[in-house]
């Protein structure tokens, strides 16, 4: 009932999936995810049978060492095409050879179940026979006992065997009990096992149109991110065209820049210098004036009569000397004027270059602004389009007809349900009376052994060595007796129990090896796959009689695999050969147009000017303005000089040490008062002069460094910026069609990735059928052969094998009780001492029994 419910189910969803059309080839976009809501069932895709498993695979290995034979293909195809009949034709050579190949193939089974027939037909026979022989005082019926050598070994061996018997017999008993209890227990489990399938089996079709309507909806999420990136075309695809040909363009405006800070640096740094020359002749003339005053007095002091002294004449002498160094060392009149270069320099600066430069990147930097305003109409028809496109697929989920079919379904599974728990406490009440019965035969076989195990019991501990038999105790006498209707009630049931055996054994067997085994290996679906078995004009029977279309390669194994696998229903049942929704979910056509809408739509980026004919007018003045002509050797080299021809610091200093040596007098208040003049006047006129110095050193050797080559520079400037402007004018077009393709590219990529991911969650999640591979394997690989057929066979196995261990315990248990039981008569010994022979004569005690 559960592969019917299964497989309608999947002909009622047949033509509510969609198909997947040509797979779009496109990269994986990581920013645009979708997940797939995940579906969960109750059942569990496993069954383990516990402890008891074990057991079964030993009867699963016993059967396979009984019918070791390959699963009978040829033989099932043949009956199920009705090419065997016993009722006609059995004697042509076809219908023979398939009768002897059903014999080859059930050859374990027939010989285990001829052995147990005869065992049936042969055990109540011998009872009978026997029971009469005994009565007859024959085949141990005669209560003499014979004294034998051996006879307390044989007893022992006798008593161990036959325990041993015991053994075995209750460990096959203990194997009924518990295949019956496991079929009891598990069976109850199967209410619950079926509204688990039955619920997943609802919960499959409930959600399948939700389902469909999901993965439609993700559209909604798929335009979103399209229109984002529409609207941020400025960004986006703009942006892109501005970093292509900003390595180009960017380093050519930002050397112009450079050349345009030098030229204003240079103007403010040379009419830095003239100010400062100025200040410094200045400064030079008041410095000359100054020590030349200095000189004079000190000439002056050197006539007085105290330098006529010999001690001081000397000193004078020196100072005399050295009043030539008192003068300043640089002409600074002389060093050429910057008059026309600074001119030069203003006028190339009446032209705005950096405001020029600023224009050139405006003009660059608007690229962006000119493609978002050049594709306004173009990203609105689009938009447009997606926006239909929306619509349609809105309006898709309303055109499938899902809900009228699976409302169907939902009531066949309703009336299945219903149907199982209608008759399902019938089927526990038989298994009720099964289980009764199953207890009466193992209590029966239980009833036996304990008959066994008391007369063990009573005929060991009252066994006394020193008694003949004919004075045994009455408990050796008492086991004596349960053996023997231990015996009784063996040839009694046995054959009973044979019965139950060959039977159970026969059918749990078979289906076993022909249901189950060639379930799980797949064998049983293969033969119900072979092309025109079920029905002689359809191909594949699954597909015929789903779609009426018998020519689709659609199989048992195929489906079952797949939903195994929880494939979508869509792949599983292939039904794109059934309704194809791509021709409703055409998204490569209008695609294609949103493609053609961006190619042809011409991006004109105009009228990108760098740097005008002005601009570069005012460079080439810069050139030829003379700064790099300017002598800045003459300059650094009179700068580097020492104001004066000598320290003043270190002349006055000296001035007052002479003076030190001279006595008291005009003359040595002269020469320290001069001194103290010295010290003003190097603190007044060289310490601001040297600065002045140093400035006009820094400046004019910096302007040395920047302004060589200057021709050069500005030439390379030039060409840098003619060649960017070129390549605007050249390559812009291409850049912006390459860019646009891109940005393209990556529109229609959402929408591809959206399709692919489409096709994935039909063919893979959509209506998953899982739960159909389920409910399949809980009739049949759970209900039938864990529940059913597992515990079956156990029970015929331990029960066969208890009921085969009669026989020996017969045999011993008759042995045993001779041993046992009191004896009418028995074997005494007389001497005769006069022919030497020694006699037995039987005697017989008046004892009553």
């Amino acid at each position: 009932m559960a592969p019917v419910l299964g497989f309608f189910l999947l002909l009622g969803l047949c033509g509510d999936t969609v198909s997947e059309g040509s797979p779009p080839s496109t990269n994986s976009f990581d920013r645009l995810e979708f997940e797939f809501p995940p579906t969960n069932y109750e059942t569990e895709d496993s069954y383990e049978a516990g402890p008891t498993g074990i057991l079964f695979q030993m009867v699963h290995i016993f059967l396979h060492t009984v019918q070791p034979h390959a699963f009978p293909e040829d033989i099932i195809r043949k009956i199920l095409q009705k090419k065997f009949d016993f009722s006609k034709d059995y004697d042509k050579p076809e219908n023979v050879v398939l009768t002897l190949k059903i014999i080859y193939y059930e050859i374990g089974i027939i010989t285990c179940a001829a052995l147990g027939l005869l065992f049936i037909i042969l055990m109540p026979l011998v009872g009978f026979f026997f029971s009469v022989c005994r009565c007859c005082n024959k085949c141990g019926g005669e209560m003499h006992q014979r004294q034998k050598k051996n006879g307390t070994y044989l007893r022992k061996y006798f008593a161990v065997s036959l325990l041993v018997i015991c053994i075995f017999i209750s460990i096959g008993i203990t194997y009924g009990f518990v295949a019956s209890h496991h079929m009891r227990t598990h069976l109850r489990k199967t209410q619950k096992l079926a509204e688990s399938n039955f619920n997943d089996l609802r919960t499959l079709l409930n959600t399948t149109p939700g389902q469909i309507d999901y993965v439609l909806d993700q559209y909604t999420i798929t335009k979103a991110k399209a229109f984002s990136d529409l609207d941020n075309v400025k960004l986006l695809l703009g942006g892109s065209i501005y970093e292509k040909l900003r390595p180009r363009v960017v380093p050519a405006l930002d050397n112009v820049k450079a050349m345009a800070e030098a030229i204003r640096e240079t103007e403010e740094a040379l009419v830095m210098v003239n100010s400062v020359l100025m200040d410094m002749k200045q400064s030079s003339a008041q410095l000359s004036a100054n020590l030349s005053d200095v000189q004079k007095d000190l000439a002056l002091s050197l006539k007085d009569p105290a330098c006529q002294v010999p001690s001081a004449a000397t000193t004078c002498d020196h100072i005399n000397s050295s009043l030539s160094y008192l003068d300043v060392s640089v002409d600074f009149s002389q060093l050429p004027p910057l008059d026309k270069q600074i001119a030069n320099m203003s006028d190339v600066l009446q032209t705005n270059l950096s405001g020029l430069i600023q224009e050139g990147y405006r003009s660059f930097n608007d690229i962006p602004e000119t493609v978002e305003s050049k594709t306004t109409n173009v990203i609105s028809d689009i938009k447009r389009t997606l926006n239909s496109i929306g619509s349609e697929i809105t309006n898709i989920s309303k055109k499938i007809p899902v809900q009228d079919k699976l409302s169907n379904f939902i009531h066949y599974i309703n009336n299945t349900e219903d149907y199982i728990h209608r008759y399902l406490p019938t089927l526990e009440e038989y298994d009720s009376y099964r289980w009764l019965g199953c207890l009466v035969v193992c209590c029966l076989l239980t009833l036996i052994v304990i008959f066994f195990c008391l007369g063990l019991l009573c005929g060991t501990l009252g066994y006394d060595r020193k008694a003949t038999p004919t004075r045994r105790g009455c408990v050796s006498n008492t086991g004596g007796i349960f053996l023997m209707v231990g015996v009784g009630f063996s040839f009694l049931f046995c054959w009973l129990l044979m019965t139950i055996v060959v039977l159970t054994f026969v059918v749990g067997g078979n289906v076993e090896k022909l249901v189950c085994e060639s379930y799980q290996n797949k064998k049983l679906f293969q033969v119900l796959d072979t092309p025109y078995l079920l029905n002689e004009n359809w191909k594949y029977y699954l597909s015929g009689m789903m779609f009426d279309k018998p020519d689709v390669n659609l199989t048992f194994e195929q489906v079952y695999s797949d939903c195994t696998e929880n494939k979508g229903i869509y792949a599983t049942l292939r039904l794109e050969n059934i309704y194809n929704i791509s021709k409703h979910l055409n998204f490569q056509e209008r695609m294609g147009s949103i493609n053609s809408s961006f190619e042809n739509t011409v991006i004109r980026i105009e009228n990108v000017v760098l740097l005008d004919e002005a601009g570069r007018k005012n460079l080439m003045d810069f050139s030829s303005s003379g700064v790099d002509r300017i002598d800045y050797n003459t300059f650094m080299n009179a700068t580097s000089k020492h104001p004066t021809k000598v320290n003043l610091l270190s002349f006055a200093a000296d001035l007052d040490i002479k003076a030190n040596h001279l006595p008291q007098g005009d003359l040595k208040q002269s020469l320290k008062r001069n001194a103290q003049t010295l010290r003003t006047i190097h603190r007044i006129r060289i310490i601001p002069l040297e600065k002045s110095m140093s400035t006009v050193y820094q400046t004019m050797r910096g302007l040395q460094y920047k302004n060589s080559g200057l021709g050069v520079k500005v030439a390379n400037v030039i060409f840098f910026l003619n060649t960017a402007q070129d390549f605007l004018k050249n390559h812009i077009s291409m850049i912006t069609a390459e860019e646009s393709k891109k940005f393209a590219a990556m529109i229609l990529g959402y929408f591809e990735h959206y399709l692919q991911w489409v096709r994935i969650a039909i063919t893979e999640q959509v209506a998953a059928c899982k739960p159909v591979a389920t409910a399949l394997d809980s009739a049949i690989d759970i209900f039938l052969c864990g529940y059913v057929v597992d515990p079956m066979n156990l029970f015929w196995f331990g029960l066969g094998k208890a009921t085969v261990f009669l026989l020996p315990a017969i045999i011993f248990a008759v042995k045993l009780a001779k041993y046992y039981r009191r004896m009418d008569s028995e074997d005494v010994y007389d001497d005769d001492m006069k022919n030497g022979n020694i006699g037995f004569r039987r005697h017989r005690t008046s004892q009553t029994h």
